[in-house]
């Protein structure tokens, strides 16, 4: 099984080889990385982490960037059951060479949020009568249950919020791999909204690429010489000689008082 995770870009149409205009979705899928590896030996399950959309650094939390250390910070993270992670370990890197073109996928995303709606529109019902003494109930659920029971069941349908819910599309046909963009287009519709994550699996073979970890850098520490550019002029300061107050003539004897 080989699966990725994409942003919806938007939907456009393509003009196949024969003439024919194809709605497509474009998806910019990948590229991913492995970011963990699980195996429960109780459940017998092998779980392969994968993460997609880098973001920055800070915005990670302590207990996020420990589990993405030597990988790049990555903003959404998901997880897949596999049948073996034989020739596959952290770091790898998943691309859009796993897909080509003819491929069968199916695309899991969250639908838009429609806020709260009524039955009409979240189930669909038909409502009830507009005329013959029926007043103010067009759209109006009408019984919710049985008289005897004295509640109302789980699950019943009844007005709510509406969308924000995860939906799968199976059987999707991709109908082109661009690797060099990192887009696929997908023919017709995915669920969720611009920009929103999806998630594509199909049948067949993943490959991976072992190039994505980032290796840890070691610097040496190399010491520092401090050199002298300026040099520095000491000053020494002079002694001071006695001089007399009374000036000696040239010639005259010196005279000392007894």
């Amino acid at each position: 099984m080989k699966f990725i995770l994409g942003k919806k870009l938007g939907m456009t149409q393509v003009f196949l080889p024969s003439g024919e205009v194809v709605p497509v979705t474009k998806v910019l899928a990948g590229p991913c990385y492995i970011t963990a590896l699980k195996e429960e030996k109780e459940k017998s399950q092998k779980m392969v982490q994968i993460g997609f959309g880098e973001t920055k650094e800070f915005r990670l939390k302590r207990p996020q960037a420990g589990h993405l250390k030597d990988l790049a910070p990555l903003r959404n993270l998901r997880e897949v059951a596999v049948e073996s992670l034989d020739n596959l370990k952290r770091g790898d890197q998943v691309d859009l060479a796993t897909f080509v073109t003819g491929d069968r996928i199916d695309v899991i995303g969250e639908s838009k949020g429609k806020g709260f709606a009524g039955v009409v529109k979240r189930h669909h019902f038909a409502g009830g009568p507009a005329s013959h003494g029926h007043k103010d109930n067009l759209r109006a659920p009408g019984s919710i249950g049985a008289g005897g029971v004295q509640r109302v069941f789980k699950g019943m349908r009844m007005a709510g919020h509406m969308g924000s819910e995860r939906v799968t599309v199976k059987n999707l046909e991709v109908i082109e791999v661009h690797p060099e963009t990192n887009e696929i287009l997908i023919k017709g519709a995915v669920p969720g909204a611009r920009n929103g994550l999806l998630f594509l699996i199909g049948e067949g073979e993943l490959k991976v690429k072992t190039e994505a970890v980032i290796p840890e850098v070691k610097t040496e520490e190399v010491p520092v010489v401090a050199e002298i550019t300026n040099e520095e002029t000491v000053v020494v300061p002079v002694e001071e000689t006695a001089v007399s107050e009374t000036p000696v003539e040239s010639g005259a004897p010196e005279t000392k008082n007894e």
